[in-house]
């Protein structure tokens, strides 16, 4: 007779060691093939600010003899927004009709084949019938398709028109062949008809030509840029008569945060791996749990390669976010096989039964948190193409990790780690006996105080809510880039709006002068500050509007004050000059259309009515301190005339935008601009949020969605794994105990609650509930054993306070860099590592008690009434 198959459990079926431990060579065989693939993989990713994120934009250019801008909305934009109406995948459209001109800007969802978008919307223009004489253009844009570098060119010994001809026949060419180059833009150069420039260059203070280099959309920042300093520093051997100066690049920012963040991950492998020799006391089971690291990183790095990641900021800092993480698994498995050889078992059957007790728990945990990062993957919009990266590389640093730990890391054990026999490892393991004991005096006086245990939790978790109000609410941190544009509008001349048969021969204005000498008067001031290193101004930055230009200013790197202080102090000296509004803005992370970070509309089709509603809001909400720059966009002058209509899908709106100074966060002006409106909009008029402040809502909302997902994925993974509805309630207790602690910290740092913070607490909530599982499964498996609940409860608490701890203190000290670091970006760095670090002092405190007692708790409501 056949016997039967025995029934293999939960925890075999877990144990994949056992396959790794049973062929070691294979083992170690794949890790090594790991580690070549992954340093090949590392070795083609490419270094960049940001992920690659793509933008569509069609732009439609109308031009036409109507004098009124009332006009050429009735007779140009109407028309145009209409036939576009239907086009799919739309996302939004804006409109601006000035005199003579209209230009329809239409967005599309994020993904949009930018050639497909363009051949719709000119398909959709092909029926209307324009009025004669009317100019049209479509103009596909992709703001992926950014400036990487700009130069100055100048000479002593050539005229303007010689310098244009140089730069048109040898330096633009040249320049547009390198690869990677989309175009070559020549700025302030002779026009061959007129011989007039239809824009202005200076550089320092001088008249001067400048050539743009714009990259492709899919073309790498960094390598373009490297590429044109090559091709330059030739041009410079070849024209000696020619100086060719660096004017603006995003090199050198990109270079700078780069390499801050990835010394900050150094730092945290480092801090890491320092903290597990104290626990261990044997350096051979510290170096097998610091070799996870390494070999979690390259493993990463493979499945980088194969996305098309980049070596950026979002995915450097999912990479060293997660270093005190990744180490986690190991040092839960090689403590536990430790433990075991500590208590006299061989190093095979030790490695066995280690690995075979904490199979479940180490999945758990690694499952858990892919579950909060997998689905940030997933994420629609622009949102998911910028924290795509994210969610894939931490998941697949979390599944690297957890794989070494169960396969790499017992196979190495059973070589390396030996029994004690020195008086050193003998005083560190009393040493934690003496830890241990300790935690289980003040886990015996918990269970027999429940109620008190459980009202300072709760009082901890209403502290820690009540004080979310007291958080400033931001969107991205101001960052100290050493950089700054200063764009100014200058008034158009009453008779360069006329049409040219009703403008006086012989008095024709000159716009582009006009507002050459408004730049002039700018930089003078900003050249007299000794913080200033350069000053790159622009005279026309679009085409037909010469009264628009930009200052783009560049600080010393040696200086007493922050960008911000010194933006709020150069601000204060520009002269205010009679129709002239200025606007002083921070280098954008992206570029999506120059707005301001605040910015409100009045929608309404009187444009009158929206004007005056208009105009009392930006009065009041000039009063209020750190709002700076407030202007108006789209509204009537005093007198009703009208000089520009801006749209917004199809309706009218007046714009009322600002920059935000020191002292106040986009949530804090979002809502006092939102107080001062609301009573003084009239009816007919409704209000809508743009800028920082629409796309904080955005990107809450979409991350409010997420997390609701992931807390249900851990929820379903927990049920499955445990086979209890009780136990998932108990892991689950670590989440709003963590937020206590993550708050506290924002609080106590005066952080703001913004993107940044927020991919904190998402990978809090990823990693919060590792220790409650690592005791929960523990104690499950001795009452399994037919040990008493209570003596469980504390046999497990001491046993398991060892690999807590360690996993608790080395993710602490992986956040530490982050937390405190200087240089590029270290803003972006900041917050999120204080939350984190935040949330697991608390969660851990707080759970080595709370779940326990949370856990006997439900377990006599169980009992009491026979639930399973």
């Amino acid at each position: 007779m056949q016997k039967p198959t025995p029934k293999v459990s939960g925890r075999e079926k877990f144990n994949i060691s056992r396959v790794a431990i049973a062929h070691p060579r294979f083992t170690i065989g794949f890790w090594i093939a790991v580690v070549v693939a992954g340093i090949l993989a590392f070795s083609s990713l490419k270094f960049a600010l940001f992920p690659n994120i793509t933008f569509p934009v069609v732009v439609i250019s109308a031009s036409s003899s109507f004098p009124q801008a009332t006009e050429v909305e009735a007779k140009l934009t109407i028309p145009i927004e209409q036939s576009v109406e239907d086009i799919p995948r739309r996302k939004n459209t804006n409109s601006s009709s000035y005199p003579k001109q209209s230009l329809v800007n239409l967005a599309f969802q994020v993904g949009t084949n930018l050639d497909d978008a363009e051949n719709q919307v000119k398909a959709a223009l092909q029926p209307l019938n324009f009025p004669s004489g009317t100019k049209l253009n479509v103009i596909p844009i992709n703001l992926n398709e950014s400036a990487v570098v700009s130069y100055a060119i100048d000479s002593s010994l050539k005229n303007p028109t010689q310098l244009t001809e140089i730069a048109q026949k040898q330096i633009v060419p040249t320049i547009s062949k390198l690869s990677g180059v989309e175009r070559v833009n020549l700025l302030g150069g002779m026009t061959g008809d007129t011989n007039k420039p239809t824009s202005a260059v200076r550089f320092n203070g001088n008249d001067a030509l400048a050539f743009q280099v714009v990259k492709k959309g899919d073309a790498n920042a960094l390598e373009v840029t490297s590429a044109v300093e090559k091709q330059v520093e030739e041009l410079r051997s070849q024209l000696p008569d020619i100086k060719i100066i660096l004017a603006t690049t995003q090199a050198d920012y990109i270079k700078a945060a780069t390499q801050a963040t990835i010394d900050a991950l150094f730092e945290a492998i480092i801090l890491s791996v320092i903290v597990i020799y104290p626990f261990l006391w044997n350096w051979r089971a510290t170096f097998i749990s610091a070799l996870a690291i390494p070999i979690s990183l390259l493993g990463t790095f493979i499945v980088m390669a194969f996305f098309g990641f980049n070596l950026e900021t979002i995915t450097l800092l999912a990479l060293a976010l997660v270093i005190g993480s990744i180490i986690d698994d190991a040092i839960v498995d090689v403590e536990n096989i430790t433990r075991h050889i500590e208590n006299g078992e061989s190093p095979r059957n030790a490695a066995l039964n280690a690995t075979r007790e904490i199979g479940i728990t180490v999945t758990a945990s690694t499952l858990t948190a892919v579950a909060v990062f997998l689905p940030i993957a997933f994420m629609q919009g622009v949102i998911g193409q910028f924290f795509q990266p994210f969610g894939i590389t931490v998941s697949a640093a979390m599944l690297a990790s957890w794989l070494v730990a169960r396969t790499l890391s017992p196979v190495l054990a059973i070589y390396w780690i030996k029994c004690p026999t020195n008086k050193g490892m003998r005083r560190g393991q009393k040493i934690w006996l003496r830890f241990a004991a300790g935690y289980r005096q003040v886990l015996k006086w918990s269970l027999t105080h429940r109620r008190i245990v459980v009202g300072i939790a709760t009082l901890s978790l209403i502290g820690g809510v009540a004080l979310i109000p007291f958080i400033p609410k931001g969107f991205i941190p101001k960052l100290d880039r050493g950089e700054f544009n200063i764009s100014y509008t200058a008034p158009l001349s009453v008779s360069s709006l006329l049409p040219s048969w009703l403008q006086v021969p012989g008095e024709e204005s000159d716009p582009l002068q006009e507002s050459l000498d408004v730049a002039k008067q700018l930089e003078a001031v900003v050249l007299k500050a000794p913080e200033v290193e350069t000053v790159y101004t622009i005279v026309g930055i679009r085409p037909q509007q010469p009264n628009r230009g930009n200052l783009y200013v560049k600080l010393k790197p040696e200086r007493q004050l922050t960008t911000a202080q010194f933006q709020d102090k150069i601000r204060e000296q520009l002269p205010q000059l009679p129709g002239v509004s200025t606007s002083i803005e921070d280098i954008q992370f992206i570029d999506t259309g120059g707005q301001k970070p605040l910015q409100i509309g009045l929608i309404g089709q009187d444009l009158a009515l929206s004007s005056k509603a208009a105009r009392e809001i930006q009065a009041e909400i000039s009063k209020i301190p750190g709002l700076e720059d407030v202007s108006l966009i789209g509204a009537t002058d005093e007198q009703g005339a009208i000089f520009q209509i801006e749209r917004t899908d199809r309706r009218r709106v007046v714009h009322i935008s600002a920059n935000l100074g020191q002292g106040i966060t986009i949530g804090e002006a979002t809502d006092q601009i939102l107080a001062i409106a609301k009573p003084i909009v009239p009816p007919g008029v409704t209000l809508s949020l743009g800028g920082d402040s629409a796309r904080s809502n955005e990107i809450f909302t979409s991350f409010g969605t997420t997390l609701i997902l992931s807390a249900l994925c851990i929820l379903i993974l927990l049920l499955v794994l445990f086979k209890s509805w009780s136990d998932p309630f108990v892991v689950g207790l670590s989440l709003p105990l963590a937020l206590v602690g993550a708050v506290l910290a924002l609080f106590l740092t005066n952080s703001d609650f913004g993107m940044i913070s927020l991919i904190g607490f998402v990978f809090l909530l990823g990693i919060s509930n590792k220790n409650a599982i690592l005791l929960v499964d523990y104690i499950n498996q001795l009452r399994n054993a037919k040990m008493e609940r209570n003596e469980a409860i504390l046999t497990a608490g001491p046993v398991r306070f060892r690999p807590i701890m360690m996993t608790t203190v080395s993710t602490i000290l992986g956040m530490l860099p982050l937390a405190i670091s200087k240089g590029a970006g270290a803003e972006l760095r900041a917050p999120m590592a204080i939350a984190i670090a935040g949330g697991l002092v608390s969660s851990t405190i707080l759970s080595l008690i709370v779940v326990p007692v949370v856990y006997t708790l439900l377990d006599d409501f169980r009992s009491r009434f026979k639930l399973k």
